[in-house]
């Protein structure tokens, strides 16, 4: 029984993707997986929230949403212009420790970064991390500006004491600029965790059976794919 917090430097980094990609691996592999989202925001009641796109895109995974709030803010901010009840950190850790005892792998979907406020009281993922004694897993963006937001992450995450798995690029781009291409040494070396996989650009658009045939080609052994840093590097950074 396996929990792993995935988290983002920011919105829109390919979090759900990525995570749609390790349950992918998972489950080619034999393992049963849940996908757990603590708050699903702007998403309307009947529609698809991430944790079904995870399903879609994966195949066999229990998908559970604790919360959904309609417009497409922060958890804490959503709730409260909805007037519904937040998402706190103990639930978050309740409800995958349950899901733990009935799969082999959990996988726990935040909302945008690390320090989105669940409530009033400053509750995060993080916390429910901590709580959990889950280890957590950072998708990145590729271009310029994403050395500065992932090692604030990795920082938050050392000082509180949480072990930081590895880093995902979540959209690496079809053509690769600069910044992408010299990022791939630099992304390790500011997070201070190894690079674990590159999504390619539009990755969640492609067909379900093609999704799950490739997508342990995107992720490194570590989280149960087959695609090695040092080649990838090596075939990109001169780009």
């Amino acid at each position: 029984m396996t929990v792993w917090v995935i988290t983002g430097t920011g919105t829109e980094v390919g979090k759900t993707v990525t995570t749609a990609a390790v349950a992918s691996a998972a489950v080619a592999a034999g393992r049963s997986v849940a996908v757990l989202k603590p708050a699903q925001t702007g998403v309307l009641p009947g529609e698809p929230g991430d944790a079904e796109e995870v399903a879609r895109l994966a195949g066999a995974v229990t998908a559970v949403e604790l919360a959904r709030y309609p417009e497409p803010l922060a958890p804490n901010t959503a709730a409260r212009r909805a007037g519904l009840a937040p998402v706190r950190p103990e639930q978050v850790a309740e409800a995958a420790g349950k899901l733990a005892t009935e799969h082999d792998l959990v996988l726990v979907e935040g909302a945008g970064g690390l320090l989105v406020r669940f409530d009033d009281e400053g509750g995060t993922l993080a916390d429910a991390a901590r709580l959990l004694g889950a280890p957590v897993l950072v998708v990145a963006s590729a271009g310029l500006g994403t050395l500065n937001t992932t090692e604030l992450t990795g920082r938050e995450l050392r000082y509180r004491g949480l072990d930081l798995l590895g880093v995902v690029i979540g959209s690496w781009p079809d053509e690769p600029d600069l910044a992408a291409r010299c990022n791939l040494a630099d992304l390790p070396v500011v997070a201070g965790a190894p690079l674990l996989g590159a999504l390619p650009e539009g990755a969640g658009l492609v067909p379900t059976a093609a999704f799950r045939a490739t997508a342990s080609g995107w992720l490194a052994p570590r989280l149960g794919g087959t695609w090695d840093a040092d080649v990838f590097a090596s075939e990109h950074a001169g780009a």
